[in-house]
């Protein structure tokens, strides 16, 4: 299985996200209900590994907490753009959760997470976008702003990859305290 570990969001800001998600030749824009908020990419694993991980994850404990999207972006930094994002309020608890997240799946035996945790929602990949078009879109969206809204539960998810991209799969949902 191809595991994730997600922050879900309300759709009511989705349906925000969706109201941008347009004007960018060459991108394939994120489907609104599959925008989300990953905390920990996992990968694959076999089915023993992952009974463990969805159990495991039961023992993050963590309050609920306000959340709110500001801001677009692409990555990567100073080269071609390949996906647009939406970015966050800077945010503690979340990034508490995170560490959380990590160190449970750490201690089911999965390497510790290279990369810096950089908290962002994907709207689009990009495929041959000029650059110039890329730096319209982010300053066109540099004042967006999400309504602020409660984090209340974290959820495992599968990925099944096809020709159309990626299907989620919701595995168990967490509730936060």
């Amino acid at each position: 299985m191809r595991l994730f570990v997600a922050i879900d969001l309300p759709e009511a800001v989705k349906e925000r996200l969706s109201m941008i998600s347009c004007g960018l030749p060459g991108a394939r824009w994120v489907k609104p209900e599959q925008l989300h908020l990953t905390m920990r990419f996992i990968g694959e694993v076999d089915g023993d590994r992952f009974l463990d991980i969805r159990d495991e994850l039961a023992e993050v404990s963590c309050e609920s907490f306000p959340m709110q999207l500001q801001g677009v972006g692409f990555f990567p930094p100073r080269k071609k753009p390949r996906v647009v994002w939406v970015g966050l309020e800077k945010n503690e608890q979340l990034v508490r959760l995170r560490k959380r997240i990590e160190a449970v799946l750490v201690r089911t035996g999965l390497e510790p997470e290279g990369r810096k945790f950089a908290p962002h929602i994907t709207l689009a990949r990009l495929n041959k976008t000029p650059a110039s078009k890329v730096g319209r879109f982010l300053e066109h969206h540099s004042l967006f702003i999400s309504p602020l809204f409660q984090v209340n539960e974290f959820r495992l998810y599968s990925s099944v990859l096809n020709a159309g991209g990626a299907t989620h799969y919701i595995e168990q949902e967490y509730p936060l305290n």
